[in-house]
């Protein structure tokens, strides 16, 4: 569906020319070969200030970036299923506090790295139970293959999961495997951004009794007008998907080695539905899931969400109220640590100060690995998406300078 500037910037708070600075900030990013393309979309008191798009969505076709092309959102995927599940804990299938293994037996039993190697890892029983609102928070104790920070990394990297998915598993399987390796420290007692999520997506689908995209498109999608998000593209919009670039040893965008064979699986609904990272969307796709986060649940008289559960969500509910920079394992390229904390889905500004971007108290933000990143900021009465698609998203620091380039232009 078409996008479109919606209001005068200065009726909407903002200065028409700061606005522009950040076209002419990213546009030199493209010019120096940094990024492939992008599309920037700033939107105050409901309606869009500022529009703009940049570059290339495929740089040897020499197709541009539109307000229609598809992203790959990677971990923007998250917010949409911890919504899922709050909709889920709002009808009373589970408490918060309620175990994993309620929904998933393989994680009953489970054990704590304790030293050794990946080939010798030595193990202990965990002192808690993983329950709900530790996935939510990803202080489960799970990680990522992609860390390369602990032997239980590696030991996910055996499995089958350094690029995602493990390709022989549906996500019951992937569930089930996870749950057999050890976690990195007993629930609720560190943070580390993991597969978490992706149980949560599989425990959706146990308490729904529908599978992760049905659920997606019947419960969100189709209530708010998203038509173009999904795990899958379909073929009819070929076109319209942007190529995936990676970032060569100079920041210099370049194809993803692996461009055809992921081209291919685009169309292709996947074995396993990753509730962490694995939908397609568009601009006016994610603008509508932010303006409902904005509107605490609600969007056009629809409703997925209750602006209390909203509220509950958006505040920091790490222990003792601690930012990332003290319970995050090791450093985390997707959030600037200090000042920032993590809610049920979502990095949550508890004090710009300490995080040194200009931004709000509870704001609350994701991003995802190929550099898109979105964030809702209530005090304001904004939202914010930026769309690109360049592996990995540390390479650049779009998400710092695209707040500096934000704020300064809001004037009233």
């Amino acid at each position: 569906m078409a996008l479109e500037i919606e209001v005068n910037p200065a009726e909407a708070g903002f200065d028409a020319a700061r606005l522009n600075r950040i076209d002419q900030h990213f546009a030199k990013y493209v010019e120096a070969g940094k990024l492939p393309g992008w599309l920037a979309l700033v939107s105050r008191q409901g309606k869009i200030a500022h529009l703009s798009t940049h570059g290339m969505r495929d740089i040897a076709a020499g197709a541009p970036v539109q307000t229609d092309t598809l992203f790959r959102i990677y971990s923007m995927t998250k917010p949409v299923t911890s919504v899922a599940i709050m909709m889920l804990h709002e009808e009373g299938a589970f408490e918060l506090t309620d175990p994993v293994s309620d929904f998933i037996p393989s994680f009953a039993e489970l054990r704590v790295y304790n030293g050794g190697t990946a080939r010798a890892p030595q193990t202990r029983p965990a002192g808690e139970d993983m329950r709900i609102w530790h996935l939510l928070t990803h202080t489960s104790g799970l990680t990522y293959a992609f860390h390369y920070l602990n032997p239980v990394d590696e030991l996910y990297r055996r499995a089958g999961f350094e690029y995602g998915m493990a390709d022989d598993l549906d996500l019951a399987g992937c569930c089930d495997e996870w749950a057999s390796m050890p976690l990195l420290f007993d629930p609720g007692t560190a943070w580390n951004y993991s597969v978490a999520t992706d149980v949560l997506g599989r425990i959706v689908e146990v308490a729904s009794g529908q599978t992760l995209d049905e659920f997606f498109r019947t419960r969100i999608f189709e209530p708010l007008g998203m038509t173009d998000t999904g795990f899958a593209v379909d073929r009819a919009d070929a076109d319209r998907l942007a190529t995936l670039y990676v970032a060569d040893p100079q920041g210099k965008a370049r194809p993803h080695p692996k461009q055809a064979e992921l081209g291919a699986a685009a169309f292709e609904l996947p074995k396993a539905l990753s509730g962490g990272g694995g939908l397609f969307s568009t601009a006016h796709d994610y603008h509508r899931f932010t303006q409902m986060l904005l509107r605490e649940g609600e969007l056009d008289g629809v409703r997925l969400l209750g602006s209390r559960t909203v509220q509950y969500m958006t505040r920091n509910h790490l222990p003792g109220g601690a930012d990332l920079e003290t319970l995050a394992l090791g450093s985390f390229s997707e959030v600037a640590n200090a000042g920032k904390g993590f809610g049920l889905g979502f990095a949550v500004i508890d004090d710009p100060m300490a995080a040194k971007v200009i931004s709000s108290p509870g704001e609350f933000s994701w991003g995802g690995l190929a550099s898109t990143a979105f964030w809702v900021d209530p005090a304001e009465d904004l939202t914010v998406l930026f769309l690109t698609q360049l592996m990995p998203s540390s390479t650049h620091p779009i998400r710092s300078q695209l707040h500096q380039l934000v704020y300064q232009a809001l004037v009233d």
